[in-house]
């Protein structure tokens, strides 16, 4: 089984928002560098946790900041990843085009997620993002995870014009997110779905028959541990982890966050430790859609109470500890 261990690597539009434009280096040094007192716990620090143990990352890089800053903004990103060996594949926060001004693609056109465009926008969005990426020194991606997971089967329609082949928006671990792609909780694998293949965020059993997505800061280093042995198990091709360039520090972004920087060097140790199971990306093991419509393999590792009450003793603890703002 490979797992997908992406990261969606992202400026703060809120910080620039209310900070102004010239806030780019302290934007850069709170969510991409994730710089404290005590060290720097963003991008970096993830790539030496995962060269430890020879393993590989989906950085899915946000190229709109582009539109406030110029592409220099997104070299500073991409630069270390590619010289590190890593993924760079395309993410979109849409909400930039507010502070774009007269560089805006799509005229005076705004919206919060990519769905809340018209289809050739949304196309031609999608192409100057891919443009930004590639010049700013990564290779011409072929993924794409939609900010705040807000894409929908235009979107889909969009990325297979502009020419990519994979898209990571589908969350069925989250009830109500902001994605409208038309599939259910129950397509959990990579499936073929409006000319791209969609390849859905990892999820396993909730409280009360619901389901929690696979991300650093919902669940525990134990879950995900099991999660991992339970899908290869069953069979499951893949499974997807989702983080963020700055999810290992506090809430403030002030300080590290030490509970999920363990949870995120112990599935690390993890992924190096079981048989059977590797890191892959979209480059060099890109995911395999499953035949047909639709694909409902054995279902997620099941709801265990034990489990989940740990993790929910350690959110606790971790609100209290470096919850405020």
């Amino acid at each position: 089984m490979i797992c997908y261990v992406t990261v969606d690597t992202e400026y703060d539009f809120g910080f620039t928002r209310s900070n102004g434009h010239a806030s780019r280096q302290a934007n850069f040094s709170r969510s991409i560098a994730g710089r404290t007192p005590s060290g720097e716990f963003g991008v970096r620090y993830q790539m030496a946790a995962l060269d430890r143990y020879g393993l590989k990352a989906v950085f899915f890089v946000d190229p709109m900041p582009a539109l406030v800053w110029g592409t220099a903004a997104i070299e500073d990103i991409v630069g270390p990843i590619v010289a590190g060996g890593h993924d760079v594949q395309l993410h979109m926060h849409t909400e930039w085009l507010e502070l774009a001004g007269s560089r805006n693609p799509l005229g005076r056109s705004m919206g919060t997620n990519i769905k809340d465009f018209e289809y050739e926008q949304q196309c031609v969005l999608l192409d100057f993002a891919k443009g930004v990426l590639v010049a700013a020194g990564a290779r011409e991606p072929a993924a794409f995870r939609a900010g705040n997971y807000g894409a929908s089967d235009d979107t889909l329609r969009a990325l297979a014009v502009v020419g990519l082949r994979y898209d990571t928006s589908h969350c069925p671990g989250i009830a109500n997110s902001a994605c409208d792609i038309r599939l259910t909780s129950a397509d959990q694998d990579p499936v073929d779905h409006c000319g791209v293949v969609e390849v859905p965020i990892g999820c396993m059993g909730g409280w009360r028959g619901g389901l929690r997505h696979a991300q650093i800061t919902a669940v525990s280093a134990a879950e995900m541990h099991a999660a991992l042995q339970y899908g290869h198990a069953q069979g499951r091709r893949s499974f997807t982890i989702v983080t963020h360039s700055f999810e290992l520090l506090s809430r403030d972004r002030s300080r590290v966050n030490r509970l999920v920087r363990h949870r995120f060097d112990s599935l690390c140790r993890t992924l190096a430790a079981l048989d059977g199971i590797s890191t892959g990306t979209y480059r060099d093991s890109p995911p395999e859609a499953f035949v047909g419509s639709r694909h409902r393999a054995a279902g997620p590792l099941p709801f265990n109470m034990l489990r989940t009450g740990a993790r929910m003793s350690e959110q606790i603890l971790g609100n209290a500890l470096y919850g405020r703002r």
